[in-house]
């Protein structure tokens, strides 16, 4: 694992040319980009890192939004990349929000699953409290409740192996450092979207309660060069629910 800012990010890479660097939420790891990986790379240099506190990669210490960009534009220095394409999912998506605010000549272009912008205070409670259950209980009753509210009733019912993989995702973190993730989470500040001066591609699932299709339309609107297409049969985690979906409007948007 490389070392970035001083931690170990894990790191994984595959193909060639422009660089496209992928960015997962809460609870996730590089491994939910693997379709999407897997058809980029025919056309790109894909960047899969897990984040600090997520997946492979440990928690040094407290987490926060900001740290997750400043590791990300470390990561592109590491590798003597000046611009990336950012895709993001969910909590990653405030991360690429503010990357492309704070550094945008670093980001060619923005595709954001299952988006979020600024989270009311209720949301940042139970976010926190998702934090302290983990904590004190670990991480199996909440991979069970996280499967049932994140993914669609077509995935429940007729993708129970996609259901299973982000149950597995769940149950593999680390209890304290996912806690420490849903603080950065819930201590989060809204990005200016009318700041993002690059072209942006927003994608969210007819059942996303976490980036309902409502709250996604409100978001495009703020942002000056947006596209926004509602994906069906699907809940917040697109790119495993819709995953031959997700990767045709991706290529069609960067190609």
């Amino acid at each position: 694992m490389p070392t970035i800012n001083g931690k170990q990010i894990a790191v994984e890479s595959s193909g060639e040319g422009d660089v496209i660097l992928m960015v997962h939420g809460l609870g996730g790891t590089s491994n939910v980009w693997g379709s999407q990986a897997n058809a980029l790379q025919k056309f790109f240099k894909v960047i899969r890192p897990d984040l600090e506190g997520s997946g492979r990669s440990p928690a040094t210490g407290d987490l926060s939004i900001q740290g997750f960009v400043d590791d990300l534009v470390a990561l592109l220095d590491s590798e003597n990349i000046e611009a990336a394409h950012l895709i993001g999912h969910s909590m990653g998506t405030i991360i690429c929000q503010h990357m492309a605010v704070q550094h945008p000549a670093r980001v060619k272009s923005l595709v954001l699953l299952g988006p979020v912008h600024g989270l009311p205070d209720p949301a940042r409670d139970a976010i926190r409290g998702r934090g302290e259950k983990a904590r004190a209980e670990g991480m199996t009753e909440l991979a069970d409740i996280l499967v049932q509210a994140g993914t669609s009733k077509n995935t429940q019912v007729h993708n129970e192996v996609t259901a299973l993989f982000v149950r597995e995702l769940l149950m593999r973190q680390d209890p304290e450092a996912y806690a420490k993730t849903c603080d950065a989470l819930a201590g989060s500040q809204a990005a200016d979207l009318s700041a993002i001066q690059c072209p942006v591609l927003i994608l969210t699932g007819d059942e996303d309660g976490v980036a309902p299709p409502a709250a996604t339309r409100t978001m495009a609107r703020g942002i000056p060069d947006c596209a926004l297409e509602i994906l069906g049969r699907c809940g917040h985690w697109t790119p495993l629910e819709r995953p031959n979906k997700v990767n045709e409007s991706v290529i069609n948007f960067l190609i």
